[in-house]
């Protein structure tokens, strides 16, 4: 069962449950975002919230899967962290935390620069931030290897991207409320998951001390999310803005809300020779026309 947003968080405050941190830490996204260029935050009637599932076990956060932003419905969708086999949380700190953490990436996801061209009568999405896609289907650059620690994929560069600054506004706002650690093992490695704070000893084994299926699952998507996005992230920044790392962070995200690359290449070629943050990144398959049958 979904339910919009807006609505999810006025049931709970009609059933006691403090929202304060959460439309907190939207206000302080919006005053940040707003930094990068972004005009508008997604609106929360605009988001959907899995509360209820049919399934036994059902276990819900920002790492279920199929969930995220939909693009051309201008749409997020996402679930409500912990079990969902009822209406209210069974931890509200933690899961207010969750849906923050995921509105404020999703926000990102809806305000960065995308542009579409007709083809054969359907929209096909050519540019998303600073990433860009041909109408034939060629990437602009290609997947990074299995289990690389770094990455040059410009799509893993943007999901990074959106991901440590979402996770900084729920870290802040974590504090700002006085929300700590759970003693549980799910919901410490779910809270450092949502502030930033995840470490690469936890990320380096998938907990088996779970209850259930479901919480394993969930734990290791964390993991796998952590390795494969946030952590290849952290290292891109350091390979090519040591020292600099915010101001390359913020530079990113400005070039990716208005799809104009052309500080963000400045930036770079600046410290590291010219053509290299697009060349770098570039596929030569970009170039290469399909062929058909």
């Amino acid at each position: 069962m979904f339910r919009p947003l807006s609505e999810v968080l006025s049931r709970w405050a009609a059933d006691g449950i403090g929202t304060a941190a959460f439309h907190a830490g939207v206000e302080i996204a919006r005053r940040r975002y707003a930094g990068y260029g972004l005009a508008a935050m997604l609106p929360l009637d605009r988001v959907l919230v899995g509360c209820k599932f049919s399934r036994a076990g059902a276990f819900g956060g920002f790492h279920h899967p199929d969930q995220g932003y939909r693009h051309l419905q201008i749409m997020a969708v996402i679930t409500m962290f912990g079990p969902m086999k009822r209406r209210n949380p069974e931890c509200p700190e933690l899961a207010l935390l969750d849906l923050l953490r995921a509105h404020a990436h999703d926000c990102l996801h809806h305000g960065s620069r995308r542009r579409y061209a007709e083809v054969a009568g359907a929209p096909v999405r050519t540019q998303y931030g600073i990433n860009y896609r041909r109408t034939k289907g060629q990437c602009y650059s290609a997947a990074d290897k299995r289990g690389s620690r770094h990455t040059r994929n410009l799509g893993v560069v943007m999901e990074g991207a959106c991901d440590r600054e979402a996770r900084v506004l729920t870290r802040q706002t974590a504090e700002r409320f006085g929300v700590t650690e759970p003693s549980d093992v799910l919901g410490a490695l779910a809270f450092r998951d949502m502030t930033g704070t995840l470490t690469e000893e936890d990320t380096g084994h998938v907990v088996d001390l779970l209850e259930s299926t479901e919480q394993t699952r969930y734990a290791a998507a964390i993991n796998g999310y952590e390795t494969g996005v946030n952590f290849r992230y952290t290292v891109f920044l350091e390979e090519y803005a040591p020292g600099e790392e915010d101001d390359f962070h913020a530079i990113l995200l400005t070039a990716i809300i208005s799809g104009d690359v052309g500080a963000l290449g400045a930036w770079v070629d600046d410290r590291h020779g010219p053509g290299t943050f697009m060349g770098l990144l570039r596929s030569p398959g970009y170039f290469e026309p399909i062929l058909t049958a």
